[in-house]
């Protein structure tokens, strides 16, 4: 969807929308099309091969738009795929999924050198924008990315994360309606209840404030610097808070790979997609230091270190 069609909707300019969010174009997933199926088509080349399948130990999902309040999109995932019994959950973390992965995967299989975890960050956000709204309709896209997660030699792969949840902020972003606190009654959809909103000052001062702290305890934990890291790989909130990020953080934009003028903010699917992006366009060297970190509704936000193997 290109910025003409949000103008069209919600009334913004196309100065408005670039100047605030760097976005050009964002993908939308066909009506019929549910998060479940996004997450499968990202994840299924992965587990085709039946070597994996007999590995695979955890499945991990994250999104903010569920097939439905219960069960976890994760169970809908494992059945499509087709695969065997075993613990498959959502992560209700948010954009910060992916990371939340990547520390539970460094735990659970740390002893278990053969097992692989698919770790999954998928979003239909057309499903729960307003399109009226430009302060959301603006920002978002769809998008599905998977990850394999599993042992690799000493001195490669995960090296640190940094986790943490400040509840204090939960009505920063979220969906408000459809739960036990709020049901969504017809009056509560009318209003559009079932809509993302969004206090977008709120949002990128948690960033802006809480994010470089977290990145900070992931690389004090890892023993490294930020001029030991080759490629910063974020969540792909939007371009110019992006930007402000990396000043914030005195890092050389070339370090940072972006997919947010093309792809928008794809929720939990930003920071997989970024990373898939990135390793297509320049493949990551072994050795190679990744810094990773995002945040997400609750307020969310996690770091990890990692070293390319």
């Amino acid at each position: 969807m290109t910025n003409d069609d949000i103008c069209a909707w919600s009334g913004a300019t196309h100065e408005w929308i670039t100047n605030l969010t760097g976005i050009n174009e964002r993908r939308y997933a066909e009506p019929e099309q549910t998060t479940s199926d996004l997450a499968v088509l990202a994840a299924a080349p992965l587990v085709a091969d039946p070597s994996v399948q007999e590995r695979l130990a955890w499945l991990f999902l994250s999104t903010n738009s569920p097939d439905q309040p219960s069960p976890a999109t994760a169970a809908v995932v494992q059945a499509k795929l087709g695969l065997p019994a075993l613990p498959a959950f959502d992560v209700g973390v948010a954009c910060a999924g992916v990371i939340f992965h990547m520390a539970l995967a460094n735990a659970l299989m740390r002893d278990d050198g053969g097992q692989v975890a698919l770790a999954i960050g998928a979003d239909k956000v057309s499903s729960i924008v307003d399109r009226t709204d430009r302060r959301t309709v603006a920002l978002f896209g769809d998008g599905a990315a998977a990850l394999l997660l599993g042992s690799v030699p000493d001195g490669y792969g995960i090296r640190s994360t940094s986790l943490l949840t400040d509840g204090a902020r939960w009505e920063n972003i979220g969906i408000y309606a459809g739960g036990s606190r709020l049901p969504l009654t017809p009056e509560r959809y009318a209003e559009g209840g079932q809509f993302t909103r969004m206090d977008g000052r709120a949002v990128a001062a948690f960033v802006l404030q809480t994010l470089p702290k977290v990145i900070d305890s992931a690389l004090e934990k890892a023993g490294v610097g930020l001029h030991d890291i080759d490629r910063f790989v974020f969540h792909q909130a939007n371009g110019r808070l992006l930007a402000g990020l990396g000043k914030k953080l005195g890092i050389d934009p070339d370090r940072v790979p972006t997919t947010v003028s093309r792809f928008g903010n794809s929720g939990v699917a930003s920071l997989p997609v970024t990373l898939v992006q990135a390793n297509q366009e320049r493949p990551f060297q072994r050795g190679e230091k990744l810094l990773l970190a995002a945040v997400g509704a609750g307020m969310t936000a996690g770091a990890a270190v990692l070293t390319w193997y």
